[in-house]
């Protein structure tokens, strides 16, 4: 009888409790269950989103291959308004600025190119900046170059930003501003790196080491 009523208490104990803090408990498991809820329906989504984009992916580099240009650009436009937060995104939109490029239709090349370097990871806005500067450096848009450049990239990048503002400068005619240029892209440089050979060209090509003080 005692282990009764020792059950009786225990069993109005926990009614006490339930009835002050069980509807606190209840929304707090609610919470917690949708919260894994949302969780794991983001990731599925995400990885959704990444299957789909790949599909994508792999046919725009199918119509790179066919060198069909109109193809590129549309199935790109497709990735950048459909998956534009995935890698594939970025890498579709670079691949369809080279395409442009190559197809001279320079306006797409630097939309393309302007979208990666608003809207990709870091390393893919230091790629499409290093290659707009390019395309605006051959419309002549020396100014619009520099800009681009401008400003803090990652330092696996120095080199080629400096080669590249050595190219726009040079183009410029601002000789000792274009040698300090390549001179900084030379030190930015390993000495297995191949490209390092072209860049003493064109250093070699302006006269060699820049003069002193030269910015």
């Amino acid at each position: 009888m005692a282990y009764d009523l020792e059950e009786q208490e225990q069993l109005a104990t926990l009614k006490a409790w339930w009835n002050q803090y069980g509807n606190l408990v209840t929304w707090l498991l609610i919470i917690v269950l949708a919260a894994y809820a949302g969780w794991s329906g983001w990731n599925y989504y995400q990885r959704s989103q990444a299957a789909q984009a790949g599909q994508l992916y792999e046919e725009l580099q199918r119509a790179v291959t066919a060198k069909d240009n109109a193809r590129v650009q549309r199935a790109a436009a497709d990735m950048t308004t459909r998956f534009g937060g995935t890698a594939y995104a970025e890498m579709g939109a670079l691949a369809a600025a080279k395409s442009a490029f190559d197809a001279n239709d320079l306006k797409t090349a630097k939309a393309q190119l302007q979208w990666v370097a608003e809207h990709g990871s870091d390393e893919y806005k230091s790629i499409a900046k290093i290659r707009l500067a390019g395309v605006l450096l051959d419309e002549k848009a020396f100014d619009d170059a520099l800009k681009v450049l401008a400003g803090d990239f990652p330092e696996q990048f120095a080199a080629a930003v400096a080669d590249r503002r050595g190219d726009i400068l040079a183009a410029q005619s601002k000789i000792d501003d274009a040698r300090a240029a390549y001179k900084l892209a030379l030190d930015k440089t390993s000495d297995k790196n191949p490209g390092r050979q072209l860049i003493q060209l064109k250093l070699d090509a302006l006269g060699g080491v820049p003069a002193k003080g030269a910015a």
